[in-house]
């Protein structure tokens, strides 16, 4: 799909309004503020790979607001990931204020106040994803918003390469192949985020950090297996059950509570996924539930529908 809006074709009032209109559609709720008022230019070209929303902007001067009450009343949040193609761009948000030169990305949270901005005509790659996908396989979120990647070396220079072959061969692929570059990228964009030490950052200290960041990926890493359970956590990790216990009470989450959730991110991500056809009996099993009955009740509880229901709504949607 895509959307071109000239500026120039329209008086000030309704332009402002237009472009502001289009990517709050393609993102979330924004405030935007366009440098020049008598002659903006922007064009939004979109794909949708599964899970995954990714984008290209091409667009003159603007200055993007994301404020509380954007989110006050949304029950899921989601990153955006900005690669700038021709020009840097700025970004504040949670007292971290950075610039994105191209070459690299930036993380944005979409649940907390911020601004973004560039100051001349630029390109931008711009990818979705649900926040709580992220925390299935990185950990908490919430201390990723600001945070800019090297994107010219490693993992993360092959996520940005994959990214543009995605695009390339996008127009040729069917909705199951769609969805399957999408958590592709996902899955490495994940990996380049954990792969960066600035992630074990938070609020209680470096060994404590690094102590249950370790526990958090044993987690992610065996998921599928039915015997995870925090007494394997703390042995694999080396370190008492009570002490493992104690880590994830600062977290606000039990350690049985961190398994539940991530299994069932995932099991959500496959029931959605078009080219799976396995049954919901199947998907618990493979992310470690004992069975059908077990999955749809903590489901109901996580999302507010079954299993079941998720299912005919995302291909209610596909159709």
């Amino acid at each position: 799909m895509t959307i071109i809006f000239n500026r120039a074709h329209t008086q000030a009032p309704k332009g402002d309004e237009t472009w502001q209109q289009v990517v709050s559609e393609a993102y979330f709720p924004l405030e935007t503020d366009c440098r020049d008022r008598s002659d903006f230019y922007g064009t939004m070209d979109r794909w949708s790979l599964g899970v995954v929303g990714l984008s290209r902007i091409q667009c003159d001067a603007v200055l993007y607001r994301r404020k509380r009450h954007h989110f006050l009343n949304e029950t899921e949040s989601s990153l955006l990931i900005a690669i700038p193609e021709n020009e840097e761009v700025q970004f504040s948000q949670n007292q971290r204020r950075t610039c994105c030169k191209p070459g690299g990305f930036l993380v944005e949270r979409s649940d907390a106040p911020y601004e973004y901005w560039h100051d001349g005509r630029n390109v931008q790659w711009v990818l979705k994803v649900p926040s709580a996908s992220v925390r299935a396989r990185v950990g908490p979120a919430e201390r990723l918003g600001g945070l800019t990647f090297d994107g010219r070396e490693g993992v993360a220079s092959y996520f940005l390469s994959s990214l543009r072959m995605a695009v390339s061969h996008v127009a040729q692929l069917d909705e199951a192949a769609r969805e399957a570059a999408g958590n592709h990228l996902l899955d490495l964009l994940c990996l380049a985020i954990r792969n960066d030490s600035r992630v074990l950052g938070s609020s209680t200290s470096t060994i404590r950090s690094a102590h249950l960041y370790r526990a958090e990926q044993f987690i992610r890493e065996h998921l599928k297996s039915p015997d995870l359970s925090p007494a394997v956590v703390a042995d694999a990790c080396g370190i008492s059950l009570r002490y493992l216990q104690q880590l994830f009470t600062e977290t606000g989450q039990s350690v049985n509570g961190y398994i539940r959730d991530r299994r069932l991110v995932r099991c959500s991500e496959d029931l959605r996924a078009a080219g799976n056809a396995a049954t919901v009996a199947e998907i618990a099993y493979r992310w470690g539930f004992a069975d059908q009955a077990q999955l749809s009740k903590h489901y109901k509880a996580r999302f507010g529908c079954t299993p079941t229901e998720t299912r005919k709504e995302a291909g209610r949607l596909r159709t």
